[in-house]
């Protein structure tokens, strides 16, 4: 949930706080007063393109800030990036976009990327505006709705049919490779088996390039080497005749340790002890130089195998990896590569068969996908229509169809199910197609054709308020989603984001008095001239309810200052305040018996006076 939002030199706006309530908070203001920067600012918080030109003129920056009451989805997101939330829960989100265009976001009072916001975004906050309703009419986007409201139970399937869809189009594309491209892989084959075959007559084992290049080292330097062993004999043990003018270290050692032994004391004792560990260290390196020499040896021969053997590995590392531990790398990849390149009757027959096993099961996911939907779209279709009766459009009927996508001749993921060839999409055989029934007797037509921009925006809220219950986003902003409606539509539209906000928290941006009525915090925007002349800058302000009826009076046509005005404002918030406690009061009894809340009746008190306030406005 978003608590509260503050906004520094972005367009009109110098610097404004905005204190969100839980519930239902309304944005007023009149036209150019910088109602679309708030919005404006949200979209840059939730990591929206970020343009200079809505930098405040003479202003170095726009800094647009978000403290949200963090919830579990948010924190996690903060988790990833290292971000931390503040001490009383809150995780505060900032984004800068300065004069010249350069865009910085940061998160938990870290520097993140801006992706980082938009997925903090993804989860909670939902923002609607005119540009979504046009996205509404979108196929991808009505079938995307529906999967959104059925959750689990398309989800679920639709995760099974993806994971068979792609190893059913990786068995399908290798068949069709080894089909249509059995010359290229016979070549390719051939190449393959030359080189395992050459591999395997030098028979190369792991690490042996290193030990031979070591080997023959010793072999070529073998009198330099035994020169340099000799001496370091010579050093520990000292001159075979043992000449006493000439002792060696382990000698001298020995003659210390009987000195310091027969000096009687302790200090020097403690020494002794530490030479005899020395004096074994050196006998046993002595032990190794003598070995060491003893197999050292100059044999011609034995350097010519070794020559030899090294050549024989250098051609494999020329052709086929760096080193030997190469070599025997692309060896194994070069058998595995050549399993799959069996292009005979008896592979691509058992290849034939694994795919069409594989189509089978998918048709089973792709059929249990589109019975969850369905069932959904059923749900969907009623719960809407439901609302559009509340909505002014009590003959209305929202359809959701499912329809199969049929493919055409030589179409691409071409998938038999029953006696129909559908299209296995990435999203499974099905098309979504939203359509509205406008009046009785109308026939069902898309909603691109069927609904006018006011009925859109109804449609849409109606969608919005019967996909509350499966929507986890905890925030939702709608901006003039009320454009194009009046009256009774109007109060109605008002009524049902108050409903909404109930489950989620719910800001609006409207110019429409029935609806701000609902509002549990009413914001306005208003412009202020400076001191001493300059631009006209807008500011954004808390309404108390005698403010209210002031600003719903001015919405009213610019009634805000005639008693009739004032009189007609306070009726709207008195019907509004009657609406919000019956539905309060339906929702309470609705948990009770564990049933959904029904709408107000259009015979109720509540209805007459909401009635009589539409038609004054």
């Amino acid at each position: 949930m978003l608590a509260e939002m503050r906004i520094q030199g972005l367009g009109v706006i110098d610097d404004a706080t905005l204190d969100l309530d839980p519930g239902l908070t309304v944005l007023t203001g009149e036209t150019g007063a910088g109602k679309t920067m708030v919005v404006t600012g949200l979209s840059l918080l939730g990591g929206g393109r970020a343009e200079s030109s809505r930098v405040a003129d003479g202003a170095r920056r726009a800094v647009v800030e978000g403290r949200f009451s963090a919830d579990p989805a948010a924190l996690k997101v903060a988790d990833e990036v290292g971000a931390d939330a503040d001490e009383d829960g809150t995780l505060i989100a900032v984004r800068t976009v300065s004069a010249d265009g350069r865009s910085r976001a940061h998160l938990g009072g870290r520097s993140v990327p801006v992706g980082v916001l938009s997925r903090l975004a993804d989860v909670t906050l939902a923002v609607h505006g005119q540009n979504d309703q046009l996205r509404l009419l979108r196929p991808a986007e009505q079938r995307a709705l529906l999967d959104r409201f059925a959750g689990d139970a398309v989800a679920e399937p639709l995760e099974r049919y993806r994971a068979v869809r792609a190893e059913w189009q990786r068995v399908a594309a290798e068949l069709v490779e080894r089909r249509d491209g059995a010359r290229r892989l016979a070549q390719e084959a051939d190449l393959l088996r030359h080189g395992l075959t050459e591999i395997k007559a030098v028979d190369p084992q792991p690490g042996e390039d290193v030990e031979l290049a070591e080997l023959a080292h010793r072999l070529s330097a073998a009198d330099d080497l035994r020169e340099v062993a000799a001496g370091a004999q010579l050093a520990l043990i000292g001159p075979e005749d043992g000449d006493p003018d000439a002792p060696g270290a382990l000698a001298l050692i020995g003659d210390a340790r009987h000195r310091l032994a027969g000096a009687g004391d302790p200090a020097l004792t403690m020494l002794d002890t530490r030479l005899q560990e020395v004096l074994a260290l050196l006998g046993d390196v002595g032990t190794e130089l003598t070995g060491y020499l003893d197999r050292l040896d100059a044999d011609p021969e034995r350097l010519a195998s070794v020559l030899s053997r090294q050549a024989e590995l250098k051609a494999l590392t020329r052709k086929y990896a760096a080193d030997i531990d190469g070599v025997i790398a692309w060896a194994e990849a070069a058998e595995e590569r050549l399993a799959g390149l069996d292009t005979s009757d008896e592979a691509l027959a058992a290849l034939a068969a694994r795919r069409d096993a594989l189509g089978v099961e998918l048709a089973e996911h792709a059929a249990a996908v589109t019975a969850a939907r369905t069932e959904a779209a059923a749900r969907l279709a009623a719960d809407t229509t439901a609302e559009l009766g509340g909505l002014a459009m009590a003959d209305a009927r929202l359809l959701v169809a499912v329809v199969p996508r049929e493919a055409g001749p030589g179409a691409a993921d071409a998938l038999l199910i029953g006696s129909a060839t559908l299209v296995a999409g990435t999203d499974g055989v099905d098309e979504v197609e939203l359509r509205l029934v406008a009046h009785a007797g109308a026939s069902p037509l898309p909603l691109h054709r069927g609904a006018s921009g006011g009925e859109l925006s109804r449609v849409m809220l109606a969608l919005e308020v019967a996909l509350a219950g499966a929507d986890p986003v905890p925030t939702m902003v709608f901006d003039e989603v009320d454009a194009g409606v009046g009256g009774r539509a109007a109060v109605e539209i008002g009524r049902r984001l108050a409903r909404l906000a109930a489950r989620h928290q719910v800001i609006v941006v409207t110019h429409l008095p029935q609806v701000a009525a609902y509002a549990d915090r009413h914001l306005v925007v208003d412009k202020s001239a400076r001191d001493g002349g300059g631009p006209t800058r807008s500011r954004v302000r808390t309404l108390a309810e005698s403010d209210r009826i002031v600003e719903l009076a001015r919405m009213l046509a610019g009634l805000d200052d005639t008693d009739t005005g004032r009189a007609h404002a306070e009726e709207l918030l008195g019907a509004a305040r009657a609406h919000r406690e019956a539905d309060r009061a339906a929702a309470g009894r609705a948990a009770v018996n564990g049933a959904a809340p029904k709408s107000a009746g259009s015979g109720s008190a509540g209805a007459k006076s909401r009635r009589r306030a539409a038609t004054r406005a």
